[in-house]
């Protein structure tokens, strides 16, 4: 069963973010388990932020979780971050669509 996360958060640093995640990107490469990740700007609530992050399984995020490079990165966004980040944990019951 495939499981999806939604981080929310809020920032006025959403370019020193997202170089945060492109280094992440590049330092954890060939070893996150995450199959894609997706940033979203809330088009109502200017400075309002969602990370859409796609795993295979539950078991495959709470690997990802368990970097060292995943919690250096978590620590460092939330340096930049407004605000505590919310987080949605949804088990993928059906997909669909193309």
């Amino acid at each position: 069963m495939g499981f999806v996360q939604f981080v929310e958060f809020t920032t006025s640093n959403i370019d020193e973010m997202r170089e945060l995640g492109r280094k992440y990107q590049e330092d954890t490469l060939g070893q996150r388990t995450g199959s894609r990740g997706t940033l979203c700007a809330d088009r109502d609530t200017p400075g309002r932020y969602v990370v859409v992050a796609e795993f295979a399984s539950y078991e495959d995020a709470m690997k990802n979780n368990e970097l060292p490079e995943t919690q250096k990165l978590s620590e460092e966004m939330g340096k930049l971050a407004d605000g505590p980040a919310s987080f949605r944990n949804l088990d993928v019951l059906e997909v669909w669509g193309g």
